[in-house]
């Protein structure tokens, strides 16, 4: 048996240049700045949504609430409801298993103090649904200063995730996961403002998905291969950096960009470019168009295809560690109307969006091609050769917001 042991990695070049530089800046505002200018609480509101994801054979779709409302001159709270219903199932499961239905639900709570013009943020989060049970807490912290021109916040993050398996009542494994963020925000002129921001996450204990499964070559098998569960390494470390842009336009509208880096232990190297463009007509309407493309080099465990069972300590053959990469398209309308300022309501908006996302895999092989062909063996592609997988997905959310 050949051995592979986990490697840990430091963060690429420009992420470390960029943390290296963050940590500075943050030391520089420690030593001279501490009072804050302008650090104002989040606008009361109410938010009904309904959301649907259809792509890869998964239908997702379900409701969400959010709601929150100031305390005085100090306090905001906040309440979400969100629902995923989820039926039909991916490639990764069919390959092994039968289409499922089922259905999460999260709710989540938080509220936001406003103490001398520093504005700090506390939310607690529990997802559930009949295999998967979810707890996180996140604490921010953002600060105004120079002349409200440049903007400090700091995050924590921990979540505990218990998982199970359908089918198997005695099958119970943990995960605790961490994250911490910082990032400056500076308004450079009077039209754009820049952002940097860094991510460190840190994952420990059960982190693979029960239902995926490697496959490697058995000439014994009718179709040369068989399946066998995956095996993740129990720790991750993670790291990201990203820049942000906005301009503003002189004729009410807007660009933005924003480029983003990630590496982890697992060997995993990814970049995210997001490009967008705001624009106003009338007195009432918004339109926002965008696009956003990722790419990432796969897993230093993964496999398409292993040549034996029990090749290496750790396998993986779930799509989302192989290397892909995917374009989004996307568009938004947004219809504005304000009450009557003796009004209890302020406004309220109506909001479309929608995203076209097509996923290019450049490792991960179809292997339930052959199984369409009913019986003609002509067409079967040898194992290994299967074509590589790619698929669309549409996602769509829909929105009536209520200011008050």
């Amino acid at each position: 048996m050949v051995v592979i042991k986990q490697k840990t990695i430091t963060p690429s070049g420009t992420v470390r240049k960029l943390i290296i530089r963050l940590i500075i800046a943050c030391i520089i505002v420690g030593l001279f700045v501490w009072q804050a200018f302008a650090a104002v609480l989040p606008q009361d509101r109410s938010d009904a949504m309904y959301h649907s994801y259809q792509g890869g054979g998964m239908s997702i779709d379900g409701p969400s609430i959010l709601l929150r409302k100031k305390i005085g001159n100090h306090v905001s709270v906040s309440a979400n409801y969100y629902v995923d219903t989820i039926s039909g199932a991916s490639i990764d499961v069919l390959a092994t298993a039968s289409p499922y239905a089922e259905e999460r639900t999260e709710n989540s709570v938080g509220v936001d103090f406003l103490h001398n013009k520093t504005l700090m943020s506390l939310n607690y989060t529990t997802s559930s649904e009949n295999d998967f049970e979810a707890q996180s807490i996140h604490f921010g912290v953002s600060q105004d200063f120079f002349g409200d021109l440049t903007t400090l916040s700091l995050g924590y993050s921990k979540g505990n995730d218990e998982v199970g398996k359908t089918g198997d009542e005695s099958f119970l494994e943990l995960a605790e996961r961490q994250n911490y963020q910082l990032g400056v925000t500076q308004v450079i002129t009077k039209n754009m403002i820049l952002g940097l921001s860094v991510e460190n996450i840190s994952d420990q204990g059960y982190l693979n998905n029960p239902y995926r499964s490697v496959r490697f070559i058995d000439a014994s098998s009718a179709r040369g291969y068989r399946f066998e569960t995956e095996v993740y390494p129990n720790t991750r470390r993670s790291n990201a950096a990203s820049i942000t842009a906005n301009y503003y336009l002189p004729y009410r509208a807007s660009v933005y960009g924003e480029a983003k880096v990630f590496s982890d232990s697992w060997g995993i190297q990814a970049n995210t470019y997001k490009l967008g463009y705001i624009h106003t007509f009338g007195d009432d309407w918004i339109v926002e168009m965008r696009a956003r493309h990722y790419q990432q080099d796969k897993a230093d465990f993964y496999q398409d295809l292993y040549t034996r069972s029990a090749e290496f300590n750790f396998r993986a053959r779930d799509k989302e560690m192989s290397t892909f990469n995917n374009l989004s398209l996307g568009l938004s309308l947004t219809y504005e109307f304000q009450f009557s300022a003796a009004n209890f309501f302020k406004k309220s908006t109506i909001n479309l969006d929608f995203d076209h996302v097509n996923y290019n895999y450049d490792d991960f092989r179809n292997v339930l091609v052959n199984s369409t062909l009913e019986g003609d063996t002509s067409g079967i592609a040898p194992v290994g050769e299967e074509p590589l997988y790619q698929f669309s997905a549409n996602i769509t959310r829909f929105y009536v917001s209520i200011f008050y």
